[in-house]
């Protein structure tokens, strides 16, 4: 009974640290993305840093508010705020070496929105929601920052208008649903999760792959 109750400590430990990595990398790139999309819209620092900070954090703070799961993560852990401030502020350093500006802007935002979503399931879970809560709470964590960036960017949101986006988060949730029922190894399905996802939203955007536009423009008389 012993070694199977220290094999289970291991296994959670191990999916705490590869989750804590997960979330590491998640809001430093789209820090980064945020930072990137100010730029374009020729900011100032400080909308750089507002920028970064909703974009990085701003899905987990909606989904946390609307699962009611407090305190937020980011104000319990402020070294979080410093390293989405300082990949903000770095972005602006080496943004204008990037010689291939959107693709390396997509990359990020594709890498942060699959990272959030699965974030987003495993916050979920663990405080015990349904299974379509689960599934809402991943897509609020990974589109929320992005939709918040773009509408202070004065854009359309990249989640209505381009090649799948919100579609890619919910095969991401369904996919570590469905692995965690199969009862699969918490890092191995995170890493598939991971893989998967992103090769699956960057596909998209080369292929231009998109779900049916609706367009209606008849004029109420």
């Amino acid at each position: 009974m012993l070694p199977s109750a220290s094999l289970l400590e291991s296994f959670q430990l191990s999916n705490f640290t590869a989750m804590l990595v997960i979330y590491l990398i998640a809001i430093t790139a789209e820090a980064m993305s945020g930072a990137l999309a100010a730029g374009r819209r020729n900011m100032d620092i400080f909308g750089v840093v507002v920028i970064a900070f909703v974009t990085a954090l701003g899905g987990g703070t909606i989904r946390d508010m609307v699962l009611g799961h407090y305190p937020i993560g980011w104000t319990q852990h402020p070294e979080y705020v410093y390293l989405v401030i300082s990949a903000g502020l770095l972005t602006t350093v080496v943004a204008r070496h990037m010689i291939r500006l959107k693709q390396v802007f997509l990359l990020l935002d594709a890498m942060g929105l699959i990272a959030f979503s699965l974030i987003g399931c495993n916050v979920a879970l663990e405080l015990g929601y349904p299974t379509v809560v689960v599934i809402m709470a991943g897509m609020i964590t990974g589109i929320s920052g992005g939709i918040v960036r773009d509408v202070l960017c004065n854009q359309v949101p990249v989640v209505f208008r381009r090649e799948l986006y919100a579609s890619v988060s919910l095969t991401v949730c369904l996919m570590f649903l469905g692995l965690r029922a199969l009862e699969v190894n918490p890092n191995i399905s995170t890493l598939v999760c991971f893989v998967g996802g992103l090769m699956f939203r960057l596909a998209a955007i080369r292929f231009h792959w998109r779900l049916p536009m609706f367009s209606y423009q008849q004029r109420w008389d």
